[in-house]
């Protein structure tokens, strides 16, 4: 399959798909992109918005995997006294794939302070997923990591994922890892 990875990140969801698909990860920040592209050496990487690279590629790929910003909307935002508006690149990806996008799909972000304005598809481990093919619910056996509280070397084996050293703000870009397991359970599911 040819893959799009938005909002890549370090790759937490893609940990376990292998090699044998054609992956394209998208990623703004140029360091965090640089630590995917070391983990992933045999994906393409690209450093660029990934919501206008979604609007301009999305014919190209097969299954595309959009995980959108998500400090707005977390639960840990009502403890945050500097109030700001939700984030909707979310919503708006979700409402353009369904309407516009003929592959499969998923759009994962965590679970809100607020009730979802479109009801997700499935909720695993601490987050939501819409797409438009069936995930199973039945893998309950997901690592249970308390992100909040967890150092960088608890998260790292849980996750199984060796950061280089010189990586800027280890413990929040595993924070905002999809668990691997997860990951690869979607895609399974997608690829049914």
């Amino acid at each position: 399959m040819k893959i799009l990875n938005l909002y890549a990140g370090i790759g937490g969801n893609r940990k376990l798909w292998g090699d044998e698909h054609d992956i394209t990860a998208v990623e703004i920040d140029p360091d965090i992109a640089a630590v995917y592209q070391q983990l992933y050496p045999s994906d393409t990487v690209i450093v660029a918005d990934a919501h206008q690279y979604l609007l301009e590629h999305f014919k190209e790929y097969d299954f595309i995997w959009s995980s959108p910003p998500c400090p707005t909307h977390s639960r840990l935002r009502t403890a945050i006294k500097k109030r700001v508006y939700p984030d909707m690149t979310l919503y708006q990806e979700i409402i353009f794939l369904q309407k516009w996008y003929y592959g499969k799909w998923v759009v994962e972000n965590v679970i809100p302070y607020y009730a979802p304005l479109i009801e997700p598809s499935v909720t695993l481990a601490r987050h939501h997923f819409w797409s438009n093919f069936t995930i199973a619910n039945t893998v309950t056996d997901f690592i249970k990591v308390d992100v909040s509280r967890n150092g960088i070397g608890k998260l790292s084996e849980a996750y199984s994922i060796e950061l280089p050293a010189s990586t800027k703000n280890q413990r929040k870009l595993l924070r905002n890892c999809v668990i691997p397991e997860v990951g690869l359970h979607i895609l399974t599911e997608a690829t049914k």
